[in-house]
């Protein structure tokens, strides 16, 4: 057999092995998603006709009085301005994690590394260790069952910091000096030199953080006993226990809680994939 007749067989088995991949990459990621689209099109079907056997795919009877339900019955708006105002804080805190990783990465001052491996330290402990001691430390701040003791906590944390430093490290020194010898100051550095090239980096920990923010459930839950501080998570806890044989309405509170986070991760994947293109060619 000739090389070119070779040389074409493989190539005739290269697009076959690429078409049964395809095809059974599309038949799992169908497999995946189903559930899904069915309990996004269920929060929109009345509760007789989720219940119907066999099940349908598309709703018969479009309807939208689960979500109404859910806002007028259910103090879901209380819930969504209580996540919104975690979800703010939490971005706070993304730039807080952001300054003190351009200072671990690009200051020198005594114990530094001594002071960053501290930082590291914490977390190997886990949150649950730490959560009864942080209640009875805001109990004697008289900070329990408020917004504030909620996010305190949480405001910045290790793995940003540690995220952002190791990024941060990477920007030239030449770049932030002939900065400084514009005439900018050190905030002025960080705001207009330094947050811009670590685009990346933020849409990835800004992810992190909302979805962090929008599914607090345990702290919440733990630090308020105020149903007017509680979150959705907590609001969607307590709808299943309310409300356990209404499907629909069930339906309609997981479809709120996890469109939200799919819009945002379509929004922000572009910048993720940079962030792993350029941790591949460092």
């Amino acid at each position: 057999m000739s090389s070119q007749a070779k040389a074409s067989n493989a190539s005739s088995s290269d697009k076959l092995l690429k078409w049964i991949l395809g095809i059974c990459l599309t038949v799992g990621g169908i497999l995946v998603i189903l559930p899904f689209v069915w309990m996004i099109l269920s929060a929109f079907k009345p509760e007789g006709e989720i219940q119907n056997i066999p099940p349908t795919l598309l709703p018969e009877k479009f309807t939208t009085e689960n979500f109404k339900n859910l806002f007028q019955n259910m103090n879901f708006g209380v819930y969504l301005k209580n996540t919104l105002m975690i979800v703010f804080f939490s971005f706070i805190g993304l730039f807080m994690n952001a300054m003190a990783g351009f200072g671990f990465a690009k200051y020198k001052f005594k114990a530094d590394n001594k002071l960053f491996y501290i930082v590291l330290a914490t977390m190997m402990i886990p949150g649950q260790v730490t959560m009864i001691p942080v209640y009875l430390i805001l109990n004697q701040m008289h900070l329990t069952n408020t917004m504030i003791g909620i996010v305190l906590p949480g405001l910045v944390g290790a793995f940003g910091i540690f995220l952002f430093r190791q990024f941060m490290s990477t920007i030239p020194d030449e770049l932030l000096e002939a900065t400084r010898l514009d005439g900018a100051g050190e905030f002025r550095t960080f705001l207009q030199i330094v947050l811009p090239i670590s685009k990346p980096i933020l849409a990835v920990q800004g992810i992190l953080a909302f979805i962090g923010g929008w599914n607090s459930f345990l702290w919440p839950l733990i630090i308020a006993n105020d149903e007017k501080l509680y979150t959705l998570s907590v609001g969607l806890s307590l709808l299943k226990g309310q409300y356990g044989g209404n499907y629909a309405l069930q339906m309609a509170g997981s479809t709120f809680m996890v469109v939200p986070i799919i819009i945002i991760f379509i929004l922000f994947q572009k910048h993720i994939i940079e962030n792993y293109a350029i941790s591949g060619i460092k």
